[in-house]
This record gives structure tokens, sequence and C-alpha cells, in this order.
């Protein structure tokens, strides 16, 4: 619990017009990874715009490592296949989680991150103080593939005991 800074729980809610990869679909799952923990969501049959509605949780020592997103299809004799990948940052996340926001009102937006050549957003990320809690939303455009997108809600929880932010 020493390196422990809190942590981290991401709703892969779904994917958008993922590739097909199969002859007439695919059979999509999400593994979420951060340094050596992985992270795996269901797999969602014959579908390419799958609705996961998965929570997964990260144990956070090190807010700057890149958390790291790949859509596979999942198949029976084979290999499962890559359907993209996507990476983001938690950085911004953090900033907001150390300014003392108790007495903001529910709902209120805090930030914005933008898409930029160094991220995978595909629109822009709200970071949000909602029922006493810091939650960022993104849709993330996946690389190495054709089309595709993923949707998560992250949102911060303290781990009592470890060290803080």
């Amino acid at each position: 619990m020493d390196n422990i800074l809190g942590l981290l729980r991401i709703k892969v809610v779904r994917g958008f017009k993922l590739a097909k990869r199969d002859a007439r679909s695919s059979d999509p799952y999400v593994i979420v990874r951060m340094d050596k923990q992985k992270l795996k969501t269901r797999v969602v049959k014959k579908n390419l715009n799958p609705e996961w509605n998965e929570e997964l949780t990260l144990t956070i020592a090190d807010p700057n490592q890149p958390i790291k997103l790949q859509v596979y299809d999942r198949d029976t004799f084979t290999l499962d296949d890559k359907m993209g990948d996507a990476e983001f940052d938690i950085k911004e996340l953090v900033r907001v989680l150390k300014m003392q926001l108790e007495n903001v009102p529910s709902g209120t937006l805090i930030t914005k991150v933008v898409p930029n050549r160094d991220n995978c957003l595909s629109e822009a990320s709200s970071i949000i103080w909602e029922n006493g809690k810091v939650t960022q939303n993104m849709v993330l455009r996946l690389r190495n593939v054709e089309c595709g997108e993923v949707e998560l809600h992250l949102h911060w929880i303290n781990v009592p005991g470890s060290r803080s932010l």
C-alpha cells in the first residue's frame, strides 16, 4: 500500500463502428493494460457496436504511466484478431483531483481535454465534479485499424492509507 496513490475505475461503456473481422461481424472484447496490470471485458458475440458496460479497476502507483486499450475479435480455432488499439493518460484527471472541489456544485464541468496528435481522443473529454467524485468521460479513436471507437467513463477511488496525490 505504500506506493499506491489510489484506484482508477474504468467503465468500458461501448464500441462504435468496430472493424469486421469475421465473415459477417466480430466478437469483440477489450483488454486494458497499465504497467504489469491487465484487465479484460467479456466477449460480445456478433456485434460491431457492442455494449459492455463493464467496470474494470486499476491500481495507480504512477499517474504518468499511459493506460493502453486493445480491442480483439474472439476466434474459436485461431488466434484472436486485432481490432485496433488506443492509449490515454490520466495526468489532467490527477491535476483536477488535487484541487479542493468539496464546495463545487454537482455536475460542474471542471475542464476539458481536447483531441490532439498526442492522444487518441476522437472528441473533447469532459472532467466533471459529480456527486462528490471527479469523473472523466472519453471516446477513444482506435489506431492501427480501418475504423472504430470505444467510449469510457473514469472515476478515481481514494484508498485509505495510500500516499496522497
